[in-house]
């Protein structure tokens, strides 16, 4: 028996080098050479803001720079002839800055088996100091909280000016000099070839804030901004125009990438906008409570101020099961001289922001009566309203015209981050028997900031950079295997 087996083994083994020599006819496969087509990928820098950089769970640190989007795909241009790419890195794995050894970010965040929680400085200090400066030039050029006309401007990497919010630490740490501008240190590396991604902080910040912001549209003169507000079309469009001039100047190629719609990342899809439970007993003492609030929008009404439709939006109606919360509206009619303050009950076009689970349901000084969201309605940061939204994607809108349009004017590379991420957020991407979502926490494409990609989401971004570059250019960059990037970090890395 023993002998027969071994017989069978032998005329399997041989039936199957066969069928293998069949298969192939009898060719040996060469191994695929990986070319940059009629790119040069020899010097290769990336211009941007946080996803630029890495930054991921609420910071920037090693780890998250180490799988940026750039760093990933600076590695598959290295196959295609690509250079060195330096990064600037921070000090530590925890992702707090110190200034002058005071700290003035916060450590990054790691999920403690419930939801997200900052990792202690009294267990994991800061290491990363802006005064230390680190000797450059770097080929990552992502400064996080950078808007598009920051990168034009001088000293803002200045560390002077980090105090006072006039400058950037993050670009303190590496700026060539106190009068640097972002594009002037970019260009003096004469890049052969760069991405820009830059646009998103010039909504962003007033779309997290819950619309507490200006829409500066009309407005040319991006000095008057606050930190806030949303940059005017036309300031971007020059701004871009002038960023894209000057890494093309010596002739070098390149990727430009549009901005996503906020709306589609976990920071506004995460809390409902109808989390409050009641029975019956706790929605009529709710509704007595607004009666009169209620009686004033019909004497409001009847006066001619607000229309039958405004007097329902703003009607207050608590019932027995999930109720929306009451919120603040200024883009109400003001009814404050009769006293009437602007409230109605949030719907589904409005986006409760992130951090108001922990506060939607809360008391005030310890008053079971007084509940915010519920008989305390909400301030307007807490939630980014129907019309703010509206405000935010007018210009998200304008903004990609003009990156668009740069691109085909200069033959460059068009990377659709935000037809990407809204298929991320609508349908989820299928990979290697997987599939990524935006969902919070479980879809694994976004950190638990809410805002920016995990290393997983990160190479999404990276293959679709690879896709683009491909199609353009005519090289054969490899796509990355997203299971070789993790969703979450533990606490130790």
């Amino acid at each position: 028996m023993i002998k027969n087996f071994k017989w069978l083994l032998v005329v399997a083994l041989t039936v199957a080098a066969c069928s293998s020599d069949d298969d192939n006819n009898g060719a040996v496969e060469e191994p695929v050479v990986i070319v940059p087509g009629t790119a040069d990928f020899s010097k290769y820098v990336a211009v941007g803001n946080s996803l630029t950089a890495g930054y991921s769970d609420g910071a920037l640190y090693i780890a998250g720079q180490e799988t940026s989007w750039t760093k990933i795909l600076s590695d598959q241009l290295a196959l295609a002839g690509g250079g060195e790419f330096k990064i600037p890195f921070m000090s530590d794995n925890n992702g707090g800055l110190l200034l002058g050894g005071t700290m003035i970010t916060e450590n990054r965040l790691y999920y403690n088996g419930t939801g997200p929680v900052r990792l202690a400085p009294a267990n994991f200090p800061a290491t990363t100091e802006v005064g230390m400066h680190l000797t450059g030039p770097f080929n990552n050029m992502g400064v996080p909280g950078a808007k598009s006309f920051h990168l034009l401007a001088p000293g803002y990497g200045n560390i002077a000016g980090v105090a006072s919010g006039q400058s950037n630490p993050y670009f303190a740490r590496f700026a060539s000099s106190s009068s640097a501008t972002v594009l002037g240190d970019a260009v003096a590396q004469n890049p052969t070839f760069f991405t820009l991604w830059i646009g998103n902080n010039d909504i962003l910040s007033y779309a997290t804030s819950g619309g507490v912001g200006v829409n500066q549209t009309g407005n040319l003169n991006p000095a008057t901004y606050g930190s806030n507000d949303i940059t005017d079309p036309n300031v971007f469009a020059s701004v871009y125009s002038q960023l894209v001039t000057g890494l093309t100047a010596n002739g070098a190629k390149g990727v430009v990438a549009s901005i996503p719609y906020v709306t589609t990342i976990p920071y506004f899809t995460t809390v409902p906008y109808n989390p409050v439970p009641l029975d019956a007993d706790k929605a009529a003492q709710l509704n007595a409570g607004y009666a009169a609030y209620n009686g004033g929008l019909g004497q409001a009404q009847a006066a001619g101020l607000i229309s039958a439709d405004e007097k329902a939006r703003r009607t207050i109606s608590f019932h027995a099961g999930q109720n929306a919360v009451v919120m603040v509206d200024s883009y109400l009619t003001n009814l404050s001289a009769l006293g009437l303050p602007s409230y109605r009950h949030a719907t589904s076009e409005d986006r409760p922001v992130l951090p108001s689970s922990s506060f939607i349901g809360t008391t005030v000084g310890g008053n079971p009566a007084a509940i915010n969201g519920v008989s305390v309605p909400l301030a307007d940061s807490w939630i980014l309203s129907k019309d703010e939204a509206a405000e935010v994607k007018v210009a998200v809108d304008a903004y990609n015209v003009t990156i668009k349009a740069l691109a085909t004017s200069k033959g460059l590379a068009f990377m659709d981050a935000n037809a990407l991420l809204t298929t991320v957020a609508t349908q989820g991407i299928p990979y290697e028997g997987y599939v990524l979502t935006s969902g919070f926490v479980v879809g694994g494409a976004f950190s638990l900031d809410g805002v920016h990609p995990t290393a997983r989401g990160y190479a999404l971004i990276a293959n679709e950079f690879s896709k683009v570059i491909n199609a353009t250019y005519g090289s054969n960059l490899p796509l990355v295997k997203l299971t070789n990037y993790p969703m979450l970090r533990p606490v130790n890395l």
